[in-house]
């Protein structure tokens, strides 16, 4: 079947398109919501599976996040913008209850981290903000740059990678090649598809590159 998206709806090719680009990473960002000064900070944690790598110098990733409504931008979004650093997760398979309660719609300052059954936060050395003890992979990030696409003003996010935890089980160090190795087994990382689909990882395999 070929399908002509111009006369589409842009909710239709959202669907389309989110089921035939798979799969796809998940980041699991964590932001400090803006509070008065004097008040405790309150963390915001939300998915989002249009996210990848850009580049590797500077270190950037782009996260692109739309809007609440037609008045308002998602919280992550006006958090990182506002507040600079932030935490994104890749969380691994065993998560993927957690990932989709995180993706509620809650009011600003309401932190999806009462809905998970208080997970733990750990300190994150170097940044100022914790990270999720249970999520495999973490990066400390900081906004880069934003760009607003379409009419309805989708933010593009460009981040910088400042810090990267990986659990211990899951990374070794090649020294003869002076690279690490991430064992994506260990990992078990979670994977977006369409709809309300997640898919783990199997069957890894190598293919060598041509000299």
């Amino acid at each position: 079947m070929e399908i002509d998206l111009q006369p589409l709806t842009a909710n239709t090719r959202y669907h389309l398109m989110t089921q035939s680009i798979i799969p796809r990473p998940i980041a699991w960002v964590l932001t400090a919501n803006q509070q008065p000064e004097g008040q405790e900070a309150t963390y915001n944690l939300a998915p989002f599976s249009f996210f990848n790598a850009l580049c590797s110098d500077p270190p950037l990733v782009m996260l692109s996040i739309g809007r609440k409504s037609a008045e308002k931008p998602k919280d992550t979004r006006e958090n990182i913008i506002e507040g600079q650093d932030f935490v994104i997760h890749l969380p691994g398979v065993e998560q993927a209850e957690d990932v989709t309660a995180s993706a509620a719609t809650l009011d600003y300052g309401d932190s999806e981290l009462l809905q998970l059954n208080h997970p733990q936060l750990v300190d994150f050395p170097g940044c100022p903000l914790p990270r999720l003890a249970s999520a495999p992979v973490a990066f400390h990030a900081r906004f880069y740059e934003v760009h607003y696409l379409g009419p309805a003003k989708q933010a593009i996010i460009y981040a910088e990678l400042l810090q990267l935890y990986v659990k211990d089980e899951a990374i070794t160090q090649d020294v003869e090649k002076g690279r690490y190795v991430i064992d994506a087994n260990e990992i078990n990382p979670l994977a977006r598809l369409g709809g309300t689909n997640y898919a783990g990882l199997k069957d890894f395999f190598a293919v060598k590159r041509p000299d």
